[in-house]
């Protein structure tokens, strides 16, 4: 078996820099368990599988797509999401409708939108769901801070657009270098409470709407995380901290060299908060085959 794929880098236009994703093509004849193995061999932060179906099927569905860590499969996935569209635009024009390419994911259909010819696009995510409150001196000691760090008139939160994370806002982005996250021990603490990771972040101070994040995970760090990132927007329209419909800039990955460039927004209707947009730019690094057994 032979199986094109692509390497991009997401939510950056320069390559070497943002979160890789590797994206494999045609892979409807793969179990999940070589699916797994293929994630394990690119170890990358995540792989995603192109399942494609006939064309009248992709029009109403979207292209099915799947998501591995190197541990695991996700339902959703921010930054996979947006490469696998990007990759999806650049090698299979047919699946482009309007500027839209619509994925079928584990969470359901998400459609991306991109802006003119170039691969800046933009997902639209489930509404979030809020869960939650979690206590803040534990949430601190856990993320190797100090709870005078967190603004405490956020209180940290779990939330999901598809993938639970718990929200941490700190009053300045600049407490974000002592972050470190006691995995073991956290992982046990954020399943009880229904989140998987935490996703920490903080305001820069700078003029226009503009904040850094960091999300320690599986022994390691995330250049991007577009799924939290959403989660994160629906949380700081939902208390208030950004206007509904306000564009935020989000940086994440400075500190491991791989700056990342989000931008986010949501609206709230009444109560609810929805039209949860996260977008950026991906860039193609590289693109080969794989010979299987």
């Amino acid at each position: 078996m032979e199986l094109d794929y692509f390497v991009v880098d997401v939510f950056t236009d320069t390559a070497l820099k943002g979160n890789p994703l590797a994206v494999v093509m045609n892979t409807t004849d793969l179990t999940a368990d070589q699916m797994q193995a293929i994630a394990r061999e690119f170890n990358l932060s995540e792989t995603t599988f192109v399942e494609r179906r006939a064309a009248d099927v992709e029009e109403r569905e979207g292209v099915r797509v799947r998501i591995f860590t190197t541990q695991e499969e996700l339902p959703f996935a921010g930054h996979p999401t947006l490469g696998t569209a990007s990759v999806l635009r650049l090698s299979a024009p047919e699946t482009v409708c309007e500027g839209i390419v619509k994925l079928a994911l584990k969470v359901g259909a998400v459609p991306v939108r991109f802006a003119g010819d170039g691969l800046f696009g933009e997902m639209t995510q489930r509404d979030p769901e809020f869960g939650a409150e979690l206590d803040a001196k534990e949430v601190a000691q856990l993320c190797g801070l100090s709870e005078d760090d967190l603004d405490l008139a956020l209180p940290p939160q779990v939330v999901s657009t598809g993938t639970a994370f718990a929200i941490v806002a700190l009053k300045s982005h600049a407490a974000l270098a002592q972050l470190n996250v006691k995995q073991e021990e956290a992982t046990a603490w954020l399943r009880v409470r229904g989140a998987r990771w935490f996703y920490v972040l903080g305001p820069t101070g700078e003029e226009e709407p503009a904040w850094r994040a960091r999300m320690q995970f599986n022994g390691g760090e995330d250049p991007a995380t577009g799924s939290a990132a959403g989660c994160a927007i629906g949380y700081l329209v939902e208390r208030g901290a950004v206007g509904s419909g306000v564009r935020v800039h989000l940086r994440q990955g400075v500190e491991m060299g791989r700056p990342s460039e989000i931008f986010l927004s949501a609206q709230k209707q009444g109560t609810k908060v929805g039209k949860v947009r996260v977008g950026g730019s991906t860039v193609l690094v590289a693109k080969g085959r794989l010979f299987l057994p």
